[in-house]
């Protein structure tokens, strides 16, 4: 089973469909035992960096997030989950985030687009399991804010919009997605159900069970 945080700020349906048509049970729950049992946890997001972790703050699931990392069971951040997994976002003022991986949040800054919105292809990195039989291809994006990574060892993939970003991280079982691989067409889903195979020992991708709609 894999727990879909709701902290109040989520793109839940969209992502609980996505891991459903994947042939996995999802559940989206505010309920810290219910977390804290699954085989896997969503940490989705839509909204602003510090109005995100004051909701989880106030819930007590910022704690939630951390415990889960800390059992060594796989957790994924989407777009801004995956924003909130570092030490700090400046959006709306500087703001102290889950500080499992280190590095800062900041705002796009050039001359061109912004926020940054559309399909880019991504550029993987290193090895992952994410990556398990998938080659480089393209993922939708849409924000303003990118992530900046202290350690190079957690850039598991980039794209290019005026300069390297930040797309894909991961440290340990600990992994973050800045795209929305729920709505990234079939290489989105394919990432989204490594992630799924990782944390439950099921590849439904490769038995074939990916259906599609």
């Amino acid at each position: 089973m894999i727990a879909i945080i709701d902290y109040g700020m989520g793109n839940l349906h969209s992502v609980s469909k996505a891991v459903e048509r994947l042939g996995f049970e999802a559940v989206v729950t505010a309920d810290p035992q219910l977390i804290l049992d699954a085989d896997g946890a969503i940490l989705p997001g839509v909204g602003a960096f510090g109005d995100a972790m004051q909701n989880l703050r106030n819930t007590g699931l910022d704690e939630v997030a951390r415990y889960y990392a800390e059992s060594g069971k796989p957790l994924l951040g989407i777009c801004l989950g995956m924003q909130l997994l570092f030490s700090r976002g400046e959006e709306h003022g500087d703001n102290e985030g889950l500080g499992l991986m280190e590095g800062s949040v900041v705002r796009f800054q050039g001359d061109y687009k912004v926020p940054h919105m559309g399909w880019n292809k991504l550029s993987f990195h290193q090895g992952s399991p994410l990556f398990n039989g998938l080659e480089e291809g393209y993922v939708y994006f849409v924000h303003s804010y990118h992530v900046k990574p202290e350690n190079g060892d957690n850039l598991l993939a980039t794209t290019d919009y005026n300069q390297d970003v930040t797309a894909i991280v991961g440290k340990g079982n600990v992994f973050g997605m800045q795209f929305h691989p729920e709505k990234s067409g079939e290489l989105g889903m394919q990432l989204l159900g490594n992630f799924l195979a990782l944390a439950t020992g099921e590849n439904r991708i490769a038995e074939g069970q990916l259906q599609q709609g």
